[in-house]
């Protein structure tokens, strides 16, 4: 009797162990998704402050219609993403055009005084600090992740369940060059 109990404890541990694991990566992975759910849902909330943007910034600007249409453009990259790697990129072209944007403002004197287009500003101002925060969690949950997936016992139950490491949120190669500043 005690010798058919020995291998009946020995697979209800190793099952036990094997519900566990597959809930560590599960959960590891459901993470993942809700941290870039925060990512897209920031990003959204800065797209969603262009069309105010746009219209307060035209009456000013008549003759920087080049500009604008790329902030529109790349806010429309931006609705299309499908994927983190998508996201990121649209991200970064929206960023771009933002500063190019707003870099084109310092020439309007009356534009930077306009109560509208300030609280704008500040409002994409604290968007921007949004972002980087929830690219942060999400870069710490991808991290967790992949530790989870990557490492024995967690690697064997991911593979089982499809799962592979996940990329970071990585910033767009432009964003590694050391700016040109000239007087």
């Amino acid at each position: 009797m005690r010798k058919m109990m020995i291998p009946v404890v020995l697979v209800v541990v190793l099952l036990l162990g094997s519900v566990g694991m597959y809930n560590s990566v599960k959960s590891a992975k459901i993470e993942v998704d809700a941290q870039y759910g925060q990512v897209e849902n920031q990003i959204q909330r800065r797209a969603d402050l262009i069309p105010n943007l746009v219209t307060t910034v035209k009456g000013y600007m008549q003759y920087e219609e080049k500009v604008l249409t790329e902030v529109t453009a790349a806010r429309a990259q931006v609705a299309q993403a499908a994927s983190p790697e998508e996201m990121a990129a649209a991200d970064a072209q929206l960023t771009g055009a933002l500063g190019r944007l707003f870099a084109v403002a310092e020439n309007y004197p009356s534009l930077k005084s306009d109560a509208h287009f300030t609280e704008l500003m500040r409002e994409i101002s604290g968007s921007e600090n949004r972002i980087a925060v929830a690219r942060r969690d999400y870069n710490v949950a991808i991290r967790d992740y992949n530790v989870t997936v990557g490492t024995f016992p967690g690697n064997l139950v991911a593979g089982m369940m499809g799962y592979g490491e996940l990329p970071p949120f990585a910033a767009d190669e432009k964003a590694h060059a050391v700016p040109e500043v000239s007087f």
